[in-house]
């Protein structure tokens, strides 16, 4: 008998997915053992452990094996949805982040000249609503799903005696804040960004080292060369934004208040395949309900290797048709994005007779 075991589902349009994990006694150790399919499948099963470790050991794995899903969407519960008690309820908190559409080719010089525009870099990160109030300090996923935060960033904000909710990107013990959602009492969802932005600098002035107000610049001059700067520093890219808009969450079918321009290509893939070298994966996206193989990545040698069947982010050059993808290099594991958000639209193909395929 295991001496600890779970069963989580998930349940989304098409989806139903079914995923257990327990830990389980082997010469005279203990390992943490997976199955994993869709609901009234065969399913498809591993093992976290090569070996049998003590039951600490193990308890380490399991517990961060089922935080990793329940962070996905997966629930204890039979239909898929969250429980209704207190618990559950404060995992799914109904707050999501607004979300960009890219800037279309030949378009940015226009968001440049137009004041009406405000523009910001875009981070390489993990996106988080930081919201601190009576029940203390959480972070929400892009999913609206309450996740883990950096301590030293949970501290942070313990420090700030106002509640707020706060919207940003994390990487490593920073948090890279640029809006506001909310301020003691004060939802400014419907404020324009222009004066939410203003009481976003009041609410971080400050020293801070782990909340970092994300600069602005609102003039045609001041846009140009922040564009100039990120682009010499080898950023990521910069978000336009306009300054009259409201916070809506979710992303436009098309067009929108939020508007990304990319220095680099990246893209969000299903690790489709460990191959034998152990230190690459194969790489997946949707068509549909079609699965498109496009090529592989090397996982660095300080990086784990990621799991089959979840998502990574992989920058690259561009990609062929009918082909893979040139010049990949693994960058994150994507745990806050579902692999039916790894779609084929994503893709930058070469453009024809030119030797590389630029984002606009």
């Amino acid at each position: 008998m295991p001496k600890e075991s779970i069963t989580l589902y998930f349940r989304e349009g098409s989806s139903d997915k079914v995923y257990q994990a327990a830990i389980e006694e082997l010469n005279g150790g203990f390992v943490v053992n997976f199955a994993y399919g869709r609901r009234g499948s065969t399913f498809n099963t591993g093992s976290k452990t090569s070996k049998p470790v003590s039951f600490e050991e193990a308890k380490t794995i399991y517990d961060k094996l089922v935080k990793s899903k329940t962070s996905k969407g997966y629930t204890p519960g039979e239909d898929g949805t969250p429980y209704q008690h207190t618990n559950k309820e404060d995992r799914v908190t109904g707050l999501l982040p607004q979300l960009c559409n890219p800037v279309a080719n030949g378009e940015s010089g226009a968001l440049l000249a137009d004041n009406a525009w405000w523009m910001q870099e875009k981070f390489d990160g993990k996106r988080i609503l930081l919201r601190k109030d009576e029940r203390g300090v959480v972070g929400i996923n892009r999913k609206g799903l309450i996740v883990g935060l950096p301590k030293v960033i949970q501290q942070a904000a313990e420090t700030f005696s106002q509640a707020f909710i706060i919207d940003g990107e994390s990487i490593d013990d920073r948090l890279h804040v640029f809006d506001l959602l909310s301020l003691e009492e004060d939802v400014l969802l419907a404020r324009p960004y222009s004066e939410r932005l203003v009481l976003l600098r009041e609410l971080l002035d400050g020293d801070n080292p782990h909340l970092l107000l994300v600069p602005t610049a609102k003039t045609t001059a001041e846009k140009s060369q922040l564009l100039l700067n990120l682009k010499a520093a080898r950023k990521e890219g910069v978000v336009f934004k306009q300054k009259d808009a409201p916070y809506t969450s979710g992303r436009p079918a098309s067009g929108g208040t939020w508007m990304k321009h990319k220095f680099t290509i990246t893209g969000s893939f299903i690790v489709c395949r460990l191959n034998a070298d152990k230190r690459s994966v194969g790489l997946e996206v949707k068509d549909g309900r079609r699965g498109i193989e496009i090529g592989n990545v090397t996982i660095p040698a300080n990086k784990s290797v990621p799991t089959l069947g979840g998502v990574i982010e992989v920058r690259y050059l561009y990609a062929y048709k009918g082909g893979s993808l040139y010049q990949p290099v693994f960058l994150n594991v994507r745990d806050d994005i579902a692999p039916k958000e790894c779609t084929v639209k994503q893709l930058k193909y070469k453009a024809e007779n030119s030797e590389e395929e630029t984002d606009g």
